[in-house]
């Protein structure tokens, strides 16, 4: 599991506030935790806290036991806990897909038959085998995300941690990202940590942490964040659509419950 324990950081020593301030959480292994905050709130910065692409000011992040501030376990760990990028033309190195997605194991030293495996796995697991000779250049961007996520795959981590990663798609794109995130979760058992500002992909989750000025303001299921509705809107942030819906609709008088998030469900409300 990966711990945070009374973390600070602050990107420099004379910058008035932290940008994590004194933060503590602890996620599961198994879960889908969606991170959710407007800019500057440290979101991003917790999850290079978790990879160890930073390091803390204060405090103490383990992963698996391991503190990434230990200098002889930090490859363990970013073995363990992956990260994928905002745009994925900035993780892509190679002008093949296959050869792309073993890039990491090959820096890892795995044997070659191992590599070929793990690419094999990974390519499959993402929905991407027969694109495995193609250019990543020529590839759409949702399936350039899904070249990313699979040469995270072939490094088999534990953690998935995903920094906005359907950010700069269009709406095809983004779809075929969150079905990989969610098939790796619900059948790989991957733990993932979602970054992200889109609510719909938020109430996917098992479980939200909203961040404001490097606090954990709100945390819980999908369900209970997102029904407060009136705090959700005072930071800044939005809820799903349908969870809005219902909620004007309760307002108004109409004996509705305020928890839904997906159409059905509020298709199913209005029908009583």
């Amino acid at each position: 599991m990966i711990e945070i324990k009374n973390v600070s950081f602050k990107y420099n020593e004379n910058d008035d506030r932290n940008v994590i301030d004194n933060l503590s959480l602890n996620i599961e292994r198994g879960e889908f935790v969606a991170i959710l905050g407007h800019n500057g709130s440290g979101k991003s910065t917790l999850a290079k806290l978790i990879n160890g692409l930073l390091i803390p000011s204060e405090g103490d992040v383990y992963v698996d036991l391991m503190n990434t501030k230990s200098e002889d376990d930090i490859w363990k760990i970013r073995s363990r806990a992956g990260m994928v990028f905002q745009n994925p033309d900035n993780q892509i190195v190679a002008t093949m897909v296959e050869e792309d997605v073993a890039f990491g194991p090959e820096n890892l030293g795995i044997p070659t038959k191992e590599i070929h495996e793990r690419v094999d796995f990974a390519l499959k697991s993402v929905g991407m085998e027969d694109f495995r000779k193609n250019a990543p250049h020529m590839l759409s961007g949702g399936q350039k995300q899904r070249v990313a996520i699979a040469g995270i795959l072939a490094m088999t981590p534990e953690y998935i941690i995903l920094d906005e990663p359907t950010a700069m798609l269009d709406p095809n794109g983004r779809s075929e990202v969150m079905n990989t995130i969610n098939m790796l979760n619900k059948e790989q058992n991957k733990t993932v940590i979602l970054i992200t500002h889109y609510m719909d992909e938020a109430a996917m989750a098992d479980r939200i942490i909203v961040m404001e000025k490097g606090h954990a303001i709100m945390e819980g299921s999908p369900r209970n964040v997102f029904s407060q509705v009136e705090k959700i809107k005072e930071i800044g942030l939005d809820v799903p659509q349908v969870t809005e819906l219902a909620y004007e609709l309760f307002k108004e008088g109409f004996n509705i419950n305020r928890k839904v998030l997906t159409v059905d469900e509020l298709v199913k409300e209005v029908w009583k």
